[in-house]
């Protein structure tokens, strides 16, 4: 009997990617454009997305941008809509808007609480309701929720409510995950550590203290760079990993192992 033959890699259709004007959301957004895919990316920033877009196309990509606010239902299905309208499916979606928070559990302002738990958890929440209705329609689609390594994998002091809300994003994946699947929709995460971005630089730090705090605390001795997070998102989404279903993975340099 002739053995089954590997999954191809190759990324075709349409990907959405949610804060996808900078940082990790802009590396995803370009990866997944040179990995074949047409992109729309969406956020509450036209200057930060149409410069995604712009890097997108100037690299010979295909991309776009919707404005939308991840907490706003209406925004967000309109967002979806626009996707499936413009280019027929919704193939990969990427969750990716996120907040940080900084503070001991009982220092952090109910107002700031509300907006990180808002953002992280309902906006990831939010997104994957629309994605998910239109890709049973399709009978098919990826979604990649970005996590983080603090959380479910690793508590640190001062991040509470980023911990609580990132615990939640990869609890609701697997939850998700094993409910969509038989309807052809894999869901899975990935938990970043420290990687080069605003987002990593704590209160009082300067980018060059990151750097040396980073260097002493990860086994690999270094931050991420956008771009690897963006392969291990690219590979999740990708027909490559059609077998996995419900994981979260940790990419983070040692630091949780």
């Amino acid at each position: 009997m002739p053995h089954a033959s590997t999954a191809s890699s190759a990324m075709t259709g349409t990907a959405l990617v949610t804060g996808g004007g900078s940082g990790i959301g802009r590396a995803v957004a370009v990866a997944l454009a040179a990995a074949g895919m047409r992109v729309v990316v969406t956020g509450r920033t036209e200057e930060t997305l149409a410069h995604t877009v712009k890097e997108i196309r100037a690299a010979g990509g295909t991309a776009s941008h919707v404005l939308a606010d991840v907490t706003v239902g209406d925004e967000v299905a309109r967002a979806v809509r626009t996707v499936a309208d413009r280019y027929g499916s919704l193939d990969v979606a990427v969750n990716n808007a996120g907040l940080p928070s900084w503070g001991l559990a009982a220092d952090v302002p109910p107002q700031e609480w509300d907006q990180v738990l808002g953002v992280n958890v309902t906006g990831t929440w939010l997104c994957m309701k629309y994605e998910i209705e239109q890709m049973l329609r399709q009978r098919r689609g990826s979604i990649v929720n970005v996590s983080s390594r603090i959380g479910a994998h690793m508590r640190v002091t001062h991040q509470s409510a980023y911990a609580s809300s990132k615990a939640a994003v990869s609890t609701l994946t697997r939850s998700a995950a094993r409910e969509y699947i038989a309807h052809g929709i894999r869901i899975n995460a990935v938990s970043p550590g420290p990687t080069d971005t605003a987002m990593a630089v704590w209160p009082g730090e300067t980018p060059a203290d990151r750097d040396t705090r980073v260097a002493r605390e990860i086994p690999a001795g270094r931050l991420a760079r956008p771009e690897e997070i963006a392969a291990a998102v690219v590979w999740l989404a990708s027909p490559a990993a059609a077998y996995v279903v419900g994981h979260d993975l940790v990419v983070d340099g040692g630091l949780s192992a």
